[in-house]
Order: structure tokens, then C-alpha cells, then sequence
């Protein structure tokens, strides 16, 4: 087997905050084809942004029973959560396609937030990850796969 050239990408672990420095493109991994304005605005807006009644409850949940949210500040929040995903997951679907890979894991988000300067979200979600996949092997070994999901799901 012949040997290759395989970029190090991993987010920085000597505990400095700059980001991870950036590999240089290889020449022949392909270039992503940017989306123009007119393609963005063929999609349909319940395409782009999450479901408004979904960031409304998480929303509802931060603040006293007793307040109230206006509809102009419960789309606002839906913009900006949405377009959130959407740039950390394009820089790691990004990091995806220089390895070569089609599927993003939950590492390549991490990366792309440590990346993009959201090192103080990265740790949090690293226990979050780490505690799924603890409850996705335990699930899995007890054959319960999909009801331990469907109760994890009501529990939020």
C-alpha cells in the first residue's frame, strides 16, 4: 500500500485558545461549489430554519412561567440558531471532504466550533457527546436501542 499524505486536522489539545492552523487544500480533493443567492432563495423558509413552535419551547424554558416572548423575538432566535448550525456544520462538513469522508461525527463539530472560536461551547458539548454515547452502548447492549431514544426524547 502506497503511503499518502493525510493532513492533521484534530483541535489543539496544549490548552492554548488559537485555533487550529489550516491545512493547506490538497490539489486534487474538489473544491465546494458556493450556493448563490438565487439557489438560497429557492429554498422554502420551513426548509432553512428550524420549527418556530421548537425554539419557542426551548426559549419558554429559559425564562420565568410568568413572561412572555414576542413573535418578532422567537423568529429572530430561529434566524440565528439556524444559521448557527449551518455555519458550524459547513466548516465541518469542509474538514469532512479534505479527509475524504461523507459522513460529519460529532468530533468534526467540536473541531469546527474550536475552529470557529467557540472553544467554551466545544467543552460543554464534549460531555454531552461523551454522556450519548455512553447511553447509546449501554442502550444497544441491552437491546433497547430505539425505546431508550423514545424515553431520552420525552425527557427533554
Amino acid at each position: 500500500m502506497a503511503d499518502s499524505f493525510t493532513p492533521s486536522i484534530a483541535p489543539q489539545t496544549d490548552g492554548s485558545s488559537n485555533p487550529p492552523e489550516q491545512v493547506e487544500q490538497q490539489p486534487d480533493a474538489p473544491e465546494p461549489v458556493p450556493i448563490t443567492e438565487q439557489e438560497v432563495g429557492e429554498y422554502r423558509e420551513q426548509d432553512r430554519y428550524l420549527p418556530i413552535a421548537n425554539v419557542s419551547r426551548i426559549m419558554k424554558n429559559a425564562v420565568p412561567p410568568t413572561a412572555k416572548i414576542a413573535k418578532d423575538a422567537k423568529e429572530c432566535v430561529q434566524e440565528c440558531v439556524s444559521e448557527f448550525i449551518s455555519f458550524i456544520t459547513s466548516e465541518a462538513a469542509e474538514k469532512c471532504q479534505l479527509e475524504k469522508r461523507k459522513t460529519i461525527g460529532g468530533e468534526d463539530i467540536l473541531y469546527a466550533m474550536i475552529s470557529l472560536g467557540f472553544e467554551n461551547y466545544a467543552e460543554t458539548l464534549k460531555i454531552h457527546l461523551a454522556k450519548l454515547r455512553q447511553h447509546q452502548s449501554t442502550a444497544s447492549s441491552s437491546g433497547k436501542v430505539g425505546e431508550s431514544a423514545e424515553a431520552h426524547a420525552e425527557d427533554e
